[in-house]
Order: C-alpha cells, then structure tokens, then sequence
C-alpha cells in the first residue's frame, strides 16, 4: 500500500464518522448541494443521499484510478498525488457541506423562537 492508499482510507474514515456524527444533528430532510453567488441554495438533496453518497463515489472513483493504473499505465501519469488530492478534496467538500447544513439548521431554529 502507498501513502495515498492510508490518505484515502483515512478520509475514507472521516466521511463516514462525518456523515455519523454531524447526520442526525441536521433536522432538515433535504441538504443544500450548490449554493449561488448570493449565498443561496440553487439546489438540494434528499438528507440520506447527501449523507451517505460521498462514500460509494469515493470507492467508484478509487477503482478507476486503479483501473486506469493497472490497464494503461503509459495513461495515467501522477496517481499518488490524484488520489492523496483527491481524497482531501471530498472529504472537506463533504464535511463543508454538512457543517452548513448544521449551522443552517440552528439558523431556521433562533428565526422559529422570534431571535
């Protein structure tokens, strides 16, 4: 195993803790997936989608750089840095967009008491 390989296992890791965690502290049954440059939501998603779809699309992902570096080797060039790059830009992505979901939830619950 490389050291991407252990980058990847470990966000691996923290998406799912991330999705455990931070899941049912966010009372919305829909998550904000894209916001637009005013700040607002263009789109969202069903909650148990958003939760959990950043771990099948990691694993996909994972297995056609494998595929690529395996079958076509003279193709891929850098797939260490791909993987180790693009496990840390899920797994922030992901917990970025829960983290908002959280705080947009506490925000509709201070505007429900009159705050």
């Amino acid at each position: 195993m490389s050291a991407a390989d252990y980058i990847f296992g470990i966000a691996l890791i923290v998406v799912i803790a991330a999705s455990l965690y931070l899941g049912p502290r966010i009372k919305r049954d829909r998550i904000a997936m894209q916001w637009g440059f005013d700040g607002r939501p263009t789109w969202q998603a069903p909650k148990r989608l958003r939760l959990w779809a950043m771990v099948p699309l990691m694993l996909a992902v994972r297995l056609l750089i494998w595929l690529g570096a395996t079958y076509a080797p003279r193709s891929t060039h850098h797939v260490e840095l791909g993987i180790a790059a693009f496990s840390a830009i899920a797994c922030a992505a992901h917990i970025f967009i829960l983290k908002k979901a959280q705080r947009a939830n506490a925000s509709s619950v201070g505007q429900a008491d009159g705050n």
